[in-house]
């Protein structure tokens, strides 16, 4: 069995670091310390300009089923021929972990930076996120699913227009053993640029 979120050292961490499941997630979710600890942390990504384009929207207690009665909303507006348990699994979606972190990309057209930098740098901001719950012993996980698209729970959300769901961050405790994925060799993806 291998050794998954080694944090003896910064470097083990990353080439152990394994993400729990959200549908395998219990109370306790972060502490206010530990949560201002992972977002002090998630905004130290390159970010070219100083921009800042991203945010960050906060589910924890009941704002989950609230927002669960949402995405059933919206879910039974999309497909009116799934039935109760189609609609239940979709509202318990927010329920899986105690906490649960939309990282939002701000990423709007600017003069010097382009777009996919901005977007690039919220996608920092996910893994350090990620990284930092898993060193403090927190299961973690990156998701979107089809509520990170859809134009209405975007305005449910209070997204402006121009921007995007990044990832939902599912924080909590692993109640399941971590199972590893296959992992591909870098070395057959990595290739020595030569002068034509």
């Amino acid at each position: 069995m291998p050794q998954f979120n080694d944090t003896s050292s910064i470097l083990t961490l990353l080439e152990t670091r394994k993400s729990a499941s959200a549908k395998a997630m219990a109370a306790p979710g972060p502490t206010p310390a530990q949560l201002d600890q992972i977002l002090r942390a998630a905004v130290r990504v390159p970010d070219h300009g100083k921009l800042t384009p991203w945010r960050f929207i906060l589910w924890e207690g009941d704002a989950r089923a609230r927002f669960g009665d949402v995405m059933k909303a919206r879910w039974q507006a999309l497909h009116p021929e799934h039935g109760d348990q189609t609609l239940g699994f979709v509202h318990g979606l927010f329920l899986r972990a105690p906490t649960v972190l939309a990282v939002v990309s701000t990423a709007a057209d600017h003069p010097k930076i382009p777009l996919w930098e901005q977007q690039l740098s919220a996608g920092a901001v996910c893994m350090n996120i990620l990284y930092s719950a898993t060193a403090l012993g927190l299961g973690c996980q990156w998701n979107t699913d089809w509520v990170a698209y859809d134009a209405d729970i975007a305005k449910a959300m209070g997204l402006a227009p121009h921007e995007k769901v990044a990832g939902l961050i599912y924080l909590g405790t692993p109640t399941a053993p971590l199972e590893d994925r296959p992992r591909p060799d870098p070395q057959t993806l990595l290739t020595h640029w030569q002068q034509p």
